[in-house]
């Protein structure tokens, strides 16, 4: 069994690998060590308006078996570690879930640009509408969240005005709560790079709260 949190990658990967009845058990205690991460992840990257429809518990159940899955595949070629891998199975996980609910409600313009972005653009394309979402929820309870819309708009579309790529740090830094080297292999850039963009992506965010009334240091 895998019970030490101190287990290097390559010794955890290679446990994985290994072909027995304990196999299916060691990648669910595996999974279980990372799942409150894993649903941060999917409480931040949700869309606000899918609350009290969708059980994030249910989306993490749904991204186990599809990790679970995909296992052998990514044991074969493992070019991320095991944890940005989950990650990704979280993203495309939500990514669906944002189809079958959001397609029912297209004919909203609001409602249809958000598909689209989900549709072109994976759940990155939503990152400015997270972000907008959750630094409003900071300030007022998730039930209201659906009230504020517009202003919740308003700042999406500030948000927007960023780069893309200092966007995606300041979620997964603060939302996600990432290391430094997780964003990095998330986002394809040296350690060095993210720990830098962070800091001038924090710097923007400031500036643009401050712009649309936000007080609150985060």
């Amino acid at each position: 069994m895998i019970d030490r949190d101190d287990i290097s990658e390559s010794e955890l990967l290679s446990r994985l690998r290994e072909e027995d009845s304990g196999r299916h058990d060691r990648f669910a205690m595996v999974f279980s060590k990372m799942k409150e991460r894993l649903r941060r992840i999917v409480k931040f990257r949700l869309d606000y308006r899918l609350a009290g429809r969708v059980s994030d518990s249910d989306v993490i159940q749904d991204c186990y078996l599809r990790a679970a899955d995909r296992l052998d595949q990514y044991l074969n070629n493992p070019e991320f570690p095991l944890f940005v891998w989950l990650r990704l199975q979280v993203q495309q996980q939500v990514a669906d879930v944002h189809r079958k609910h959001l397609m029912a409600e297209k004919r909203d313009a609001r409602k249809e640009i958000t598909l689209n972005a989900v549709l072109n653009h994976g759940a990155s394309g939503q990152t400015s509408m997270a972000l907008a979402a959750h630094l409003v929820g900071q300030l007022t309870s998730a039930s209201r969240l659906i009230e504020r819309g517009e202003e919740i708009a308003a700042l999406e579309t500030s948000l927007n005005e960023m780069n893309e790529i200092d966007r995606e740090v300041i979620a997964l830094r603060h939302f996600e709560e990432l290391s430094s080297s997780e964003t990095a292999d998330v986002l394809g850039i040296e350690p060095a790079a993210a720990s830098k963009r962070y800091v001038r992506a924090l710097k923007r965010l400031k500036e643009i709260m401050a712009k649309h009334g936000f007080s609150r240091k985060h």
